[in-house]
């Protein structure tokens, strides 16, 4: 039941897909929610289709997005839906069986690399690359990166995707850009990389702990030497980006949650299908089908049933998606917040004031609020740029003043707001209602009086 778009392309998007078009080795530095897949894809789809410039493509992505991400969003779109893919993920025999069949597009995840190389003797029979979250690849003595390096010259064509490097993680670049340039623009060697660029930062001795930029030019002469060979967008250099973005993340629930799910949810609604529904009731409804979309739910005797991590494991690809950049994670239930603490001992949650001055100070990587406690007046657009929402909620008023948190005068970058929404749930019915703005108690009733008839 696809209805194919057509693709309307950003300014900035119809750029990048002409440089990747133009540029047989090049690198994409969009972050996560801009469209790097499906610009990528429309690459794809002209080289094989219309240039008949490449045959077969080989995709490597972190294993959420190699299993659905790539595939869903080729059949989303007119001039992308003629891409055959190949899933290389499962037992051994089933990425065998994958490899044997087909398509244009292998996809498969980074531990599967070097199993990959070794099936076909270092002779793989792909003519383009694509490194989906290439800071994966940061680590140049890991074998991945080894294996990957022995084989680059038989990809005619070579695609890195990642999003905009924070300052301190400019070290993490020099193996990234050796896949598309063999070391030609940042040097042969890690060594000859640092030197050029870096002072020790933090050592014991004669060991060094880590680097930093020698000085404040030097951001600025890495990224002149990259400049013909990678589009990163640091929004002043090149094309108005929109000033946010709304990123939708599709969460799928494991097998075996989605029955627990299902059994909970005839249950509930069994018990509310012959009663009047009145505001309390449906807000009491909506509230457990809302956590059991986030993973945990709090029983009869109330205690917590956990159901998934589908949501967790999404935040963590966020995260690792984005090195060095602040996130700002909107939680909605008590047990959302235990679930999140367990996950990322590193978060801080915002109490007050002390969390707000080291939020803005760049100080925490992830911080844990619930919308309601940062209603009115807390500046953080100083802090980051990512927002993610967790659990969603149905005020449409509470949703918009979190999102103005970050999105407000003084903030610099485009600020991107990511949503975790559990698909078959009413995450899906809360999503259409917040992009309508149409969200609030009537939607709420609406969505518990349609579940419920339903059964």
């Amino acid at each position: 039941g696809w209805t194919n778009m057509i693709f309307k392309p950003h300014p900035y998007q119809a750029e990048a897909e002409r440089r990747l078009l133009e540029h047989p080795c090049y690198g994409l530095f969009l972050d996560m929610g801009l469209g790097k897949t499906v610009i990528t894809l429309s690459a794809i789809a002209e080289l094989i289709y219309d240039r008949f410039e490449v045959r077969k493509v080989l995709i490597i992505a972190p294993k959420s997005v190699a299993e659905s991400t790539w595939q869903d969003e080729a059949k989303k779109w007119e001039h992308t839906k003629c891409l055959r893919f190949s899933t290389v993920l499962g037992s051994k025999a089933e990425r065998e069986r994958a490899l044997m069949a087909d398509a244009d597009c292998y996809v498969t995840n980074r531990e599967n690399l070097v199993w990959l190389m070794e099936y076909y003797f270092y002779d793989p029979p792909f003519d383009m690359l694509v490194v989906d979250e290439s800071s994966s690849f940061k680590n140049s003595q890991a074998k991945r990166f080894k294996a990957l390096r022995k084989v680059l010259p038989l990809f005619s064509r070579r695609v890195i995707l990642t999003g905009t490097p924070a300052p301190n993680t400019l070290m993490d670049l020099w193996s990234q850009i050796y896949l598309l340039d063999g070391g030609k623009r940042l040097g042969k060697s890690l060594t000859m990389y640092r030197n050029r660029w870096f002072v020790p930062d933090r050592r014991n001795g004669f060991v060094v702990y880590s680097y930093r930029l020698r000085d404040a030019s030097c951001e600025r002469g890495i990224y002149d030497a990259l400049g013909d060979t990678c589009m990163s967008l640091k929004a002043e250099d090149y094309i108005a980006l929109p000033e946010r973005i709304d990123n939708v993340i599709h969460i799928r629930m494991p097998t075996e949650s989605r029955k627990a799910y299902d059994r909970m949810h005839r249950d509930l609604i069994l018990e509310m299908q012959d009663t009047e529904i009145t505001a309390m009731s449906a807000a009491a409804l909506s509230n457990k089908l809302l956590q059991m979309a986030n993973g945990r739910v709090y029983d009869d005797k109330h205690q917590v049933v956990t159901l998934h991590h589908a949501k967790l494991d999404a935040l963590a690809d966020i995260v690792e998606a984005n090195p060095g950049k602040p996130v700002l994670v909107f939680y909605a239930y008590q047990h959302d917040l235990d679930m999140l603490q367990e996950a990322f001992p590193k978060a801080r949650v915002l109490r007050g004031a002390e969390e707000m001055r080291d939020w803005n100070a760049g100080r925490i990587e992830i911080l844990l609020a619930h919308p309601a406690s940062t209603a009115y007046g807390l500046n953080l657009q100083a802090g980051g740029h990512i927002i993610v929402w967790y659990g969603l909620t149905w005020s449409l008023e509470q949703y918009q003043q979190a999102n103005a948190r970050l999105y407000r005068q003084g903030q610099k970058e485009p600020v991107i707001v990511h949503h975790l929404v559990t698909e078959g749930t009413i995450d899906t019915k809360v999503m259409q209602a917040l992009s309508r703005k149409a969200a609030g108690q009537d939607a709420l009733m609406e969505a518990v009086k349609a579940e419920i008839r339903r059964g």
